[in-house]
């Protein structure tokens, strides 16, 4: 009767869950497919039309009149508006105002006499009784319907831009020193204030709330200034690793030690007091029981930490700077758009090379994120 009272209630919590699972998948299945899509497809319609056939409107310059070819006593210029990309043509025409007034296969006369037609493939003619002059084509106006396409060029352009690989090193050097270091010091911290009784430890832990709520962008810059005086009195570089490192130290410990700290708390107490039975010191005890118990909840943290250091950019551009041997490669990334965001198209593609590193930590220690999420949330008898 128990098992049929809760049956509602746990497929409410499966269908909930799958729902979460099904509107975070949704943008980063349409992420993927429109960093997989052709430029100009992807400029005028969204990725949910990948699979079916667009219409784009298309503005070519036939060649110029010294292009032209004499055939049966006509004067001709020939070319293909689609240069051969597996389109159709759905109309065109020669004037701005109509640019879709003529059917495939139909003749427009143009303003000075010439005949144009276009073809359902794209192939074109423009046809004078007398030598065409002039040192520019006409512009045609088509509109096509222009089925599928993937590609890997914008991968291609963003894997091929000059300074990439250097990047990435760079951003491997911020992310892996600034995911072990807060950990190491916030384990420690976090022990102490859960199993170590000294005054003011309850202030200690006020403290630790506090700084949770503390806005990155408002301490940043007197952290900054406190570094650069630190580094000045000993004689140490503004703009080095070092700092980056101390900074998101910084940013990241009280979270770090919140979160251990709740964990630790929760151990049995009875293995510690056994511990010390057997003349164990407070780090033989932290070293050997409470760091191999406290796994799930270091690696959670871990993930957190890195997927915060990895895509981080303002940080990185403050204490680490923005010249081309220390630049992160978000930093990158986002110098390949241009001042006005005019390679936009590879942002897509961008995306998904920024998340791989992350993707492989998570997935590595994704068994400790659950087991550290989950603990303490069942109980024994």
């Amino acid at each position: 009767m128990i098992a049929s009272k809760r049956s509602p209630l746990v497929l409410f919590v499966h269908l909930s869950v799958l729902l979460l699972v099904i509107l975070w998948t949704i943008p980063t299945a349409g992420l993927l497919i429109s960093s997989l899509r052709d430029k100009d497809q992807l400029a005028v319609s969204g990725w949910w039309t990948a699979l079916s056939t667009s219409s784009q409107n298309l503005t070519v310059r036939a060649p110029g009149p010294e292009t032209q070819q004499q055939r049966d006593g006509k004067f001709v210029i020939s070319g293909n508006v689609l240069d051969n990309t597996g389109a159709k043509v759905s109309a065109f025409g020669f004037r701005t105002q109509e640019p879709a007034a003529f059917e495939p296969g139909q003749t427009a006369t143009l303003n000075d006499g010439e005949r144009l037609t276009v073809q359902e493939d794209g192939t074109f003619e423009i046809v004078s009784d007398v030598a065409m002059e002039g040192s520019r084509g006409q512009r045609i106006f088509v509109q096509a319907a222009v089925p599928s396409r993937f590609t890997f060029d914008n991968y291609r352009e963003v894997l091929n831009a000059e300074g990439i690989g250097a990047s990435f090193i760079n951003s491997l050097t911020v992310s892996i020193p600034s995911t072990i270091i807060p950990i190491l010091v916030a384990a420690f911290a976090a022990y102490a204030l859960a199993w170590m009784p000294f005054p003011g430890r309850t202030l200690l832990i006020a403290v630790v709330v506090g700084l949770l709520v503390v806005p990155l962008q408002m301490s940043l810059i007197p952290l900054l200034k406190l570094y650069n005086g630190v580094g000045a009195f000993l004689g140490v570089p503004a703009k080095t690793y070092v700092g980056i490192w101390l900074a998101h130290m910084g940013f990241g410990l009280p979270l770090a030690i919140y979160l251990l700290r709740n964990y630790m708390a929760g151990l049995p107490r009875e293995i510690m007091e056994s511990a010390r039975v057997d003349g164990a010191s407070d780090f033989d005890i932290f070293v050997k029981i409470i760091l191999p118990l406290s796994f799930p909840a270091l690696a959670s943290f871990a993930i957190f930490q890195f997927l915060w250091t990895w895509n981080d950019l303002l940080v990185a551009m403050v204490f680490l700077g923005t010249g081309n041997n220390e630049l992160v490669l978000t930093g990158r990334l986002v110098n390949l758009l241009g001042s006005r965001g005019g390679n936009w198209e590879i942002l897509t593609a961008s995306a998904f090379i920024t998340i791989i590193i992350p993707l492989i930590v998570f997935f590595s220690l994704q068994r400790y994120l659950v087991r550290g999420l989950l603990a303490g949330s069942v109980k024994g008898g």
